[in-house]
């Protein structure tokens, strides 16, 4: 190892929302935990959508990193670029060299603009913006606001993605402002979506079918966005189904590029070697890395075949801290994540549905009585407030 390594019982690559979550947890556990994150600034990015739609603030998802790291966390301020499994070390940028007895992994995922052509160049133009990106949400309420004539299209790939649902979300906010001002019949509305149904289960997609008619939107299902041109704002979208590929000219375009395991992950002995993505290949139950017993990953870096959701991660960083500290004590690991994912479905400006499933992609509400598939004031609350304060207050400090 390099003169200039240290060492820890637990070091945590990544400190977002699964990193912070499972930090917390094991500091309570009285354990010797680092993190490895360059973060200045926290965010709680399922507000992005929101933002994109005009109904909250930038400022409201950002919180600094110091604010939210555990107490007596050890924090390299840096970016991790490689991983060796077998020598249970990980370098830094800066060639620091950080030795493990247990490694969790959790940096995120991370867009691919280029994968599909034309759109890093579009979203450089007046016309084109995406909300999973801190620095264009704004951008996408502007367009949307000032939007009173013309074709708007919203579109989603295939494959794996942090908020699945974020991609018809940002569409139908969009929708309403725009009835709310009186231009909607003025706009045309296309939802380029590649599932065969608008959710994958029938109660949530019946729901969203039905505001999509109300809205008069456009849904093109098993299609995917398959070009850009900038220039003469147009795009290319491809049915799957048929081969065919159309035209559309655009006026506003909200765009969401495939998503993927970060390079230096990808490039590691972690990743799966069977998926080109590079998610981290992990036990979908155990959460234990298949090959490497000292590692566990979670959040959406993770192979684990559910939504990559904050709900998601929620459920899983118990099952990681309970099976970690398990290795430690050389038990087998016990606890297992059941798939749990939740997407707070927002259908207007004012009404939100929450799909909640499992690995069986069967509903799982856990909130009684309310029927959580209807589109629903409080359930607006529920994202607007509530979510958001769970996040700060509860799941950040382990203790939701």
């Amino acid at each position: 190892m390099s003169p200039h390594s240290t060492h820890h019982e637990i070091v945590i690559l990544g400190g977002g929302s699964a990193g912070i979550s499972v930090a917390a947890r094991l500091k309570r556990q009285g354990k010797s935990v680092c993190v490895i994150d360059p973060a200045v600034t926290h965010y709680y990015q399922p507000l992005w959508t929101l933002v994109g739609g005009g109904c909250a603030g930038m400022d409201e998802s950002g919180r600094p990193q110091a604010s939210v790291m555990p107490k007596n966390v050890t924090w390299i301020q840096r970016a991790a670029e490689a991983v060796d499994p077998e020598a249970r070390e990980v370098r830094t940028e800066t060639g620091q060299v950080v030795g493990y007895d247990r490694l969790v992994v959790c940096p995120g995922i991370q867009t691919d603009w280029d994968v599909i052509p034309g759109v890093r160049t579009a979203l450089a133009t007046p016309y084109a913006s995406s909300n999973y990106a801190r620095e264009l949400a704004p951008k996408t309420w502007e367009l949307i606001r000032n939007l009173r004539s013309g074709t708007a299209v919203f579109t989603m790939p295939s494959g794996p993605m942090k908020c699945a649902g974020a991609p018809q979300k940002i569409a139908y906010l969009a929708c309403d402002y725009w009835r709310q001002q009186g231009v909607l019949d003025d706009i045309r509305v296309v939802l380029v979506l590649p599932t065969p149904a608008m959710f994958g289960i029938k109660a949530f997609a019946d729901e969203l079918e039905r505001v999509a008619t109300d809205y008069g939107i456009e849904v093109r299902t098993n299609s995917e966005l398959a070009e850009v041109d900038p220039d003469g704002r147009e795009v290319a979208i491809v049915d799957n189904a048929t081969k065919s590929t159309d035209t559309i000219a655009y006026d506003m375009l909200h765009v969401v590029a495939p998503q993927s395991a970060p390079d230096w992950i990808k490039a590691s002995l972690i990743s799966d070697p069977t998926n080109p993505a590079g998610w981290v290949d992990v036990d979908q139950y155990t959460l234990q890395h298949k090959r490497f017993d000292s590692i566990f990953a979670l959040g959406d870096v993770g192979s684990t075949p559910n939504s990559k959701t904050g709900a998601a991660v929620r459920k899983q960083a118990p099952v990681v801290v309970e099976n970690l500290l398990a290795t430690l004590h050389d038990t087998p690991p016990t606890a297992q994540y059941s798939g749990y994912g939740s997407c707070p479905l927002t259908t207007s400006r004012k009404t939100m549905l929450l799909a909640e499933f499992d690995y069986s992609i069967k509903h799982t509400p856990s909130i009684p009585v309310i029927d959580t598939t209807k589109s629903r004031r409080d359930m607006w609350y529920l994202k607007r407030y509530g979510l958001p304060f769970l996040y700060w207050n509860l799941m950040l400090k382990g203790r939701a």
